[in-house]
């Protein structure tokens, strides 16, 4: 089969997060999906915004954030935390907000998943600035959970494609990591 080039603008697929901050001390989210876990220990995760992002703002003057990972029946409240900004709307009262260790990030009581980061480091970018974050608690539905780990099924999460700018949902799994490659090992 013949290889063609296709638009450089490409990264399958990216976990859709809602991060939060406070800003002018309310809280304030926006839809992300350019964010990766970036360090094992300490635990880091990137999350690339721009650097005019309200939600910016509030990351760099409260050095802290939080990111909160929706579920299917979130997608549309999702979709508008990313349509609109905070410099011109309140999104604080589209979810339900509660506060963990940190006091200042604020979190989604309807994601099944959120992780409250402190801020370790910035890297500014050409158009945008990736926050690194530490994660310093994450928290979940107890019924969301398989022997105290996160069951991605049953939390229904969704995934952000680009270029063509859908949201996906998990397929199935197929097989398990770190062990299915074994046989291929020479022992």
């Amino acid at each position: 089969m013949a290889r063609v080039r296709i638009d450089n603008d490409i990264f399958l697929p990216m976990p859709v997060v809602l991060v939060g901050s406070i800003v002018s001390g309310r809280p304030n989210y926006m839809a992300a999906g350019w964010v990766s876990r970036v360090n094992f220990a300490p635990p880091l995760i990137g999350v690339s915004l721009s650097k005019d992002h309200h939600t910016s703002r509030g990351i760099e003057e409260n050095d802290t954030f939080s990111l909160c990972f929706p579920g299917r029946d979130l997608v549309a409240k999702t979709d508008y935390c990313g349509l609109v900004s905070g410099k011109d709307v309140d999104k604080s009262a589209v979810f339900t907000t509660y506060f963990g260790d940190t006091g200042t990030a604020p979190l989604i009581e309807e994601c099944p998943l959120c992780l409250e980061l402190k801020l370790y480091e910035t890297f500014e970018l050409p158009g945008d600035n990736v926050y690194v974050g530490e994660i310093v608690a994450a928290y979940a539905e107890e019924t969301q959970l398989v022997k105290g780990a996160p069951d991605v099924k049953a939390m229904d999460l969704f995934f952000l494609t680009m270029p063509d700018n859908n949201y996906w949902l998990l397929g199935e799994k197929v097989a398990d990591a770190y062990s299915v490659g074994d046989a291929l090992i020479d022992k």
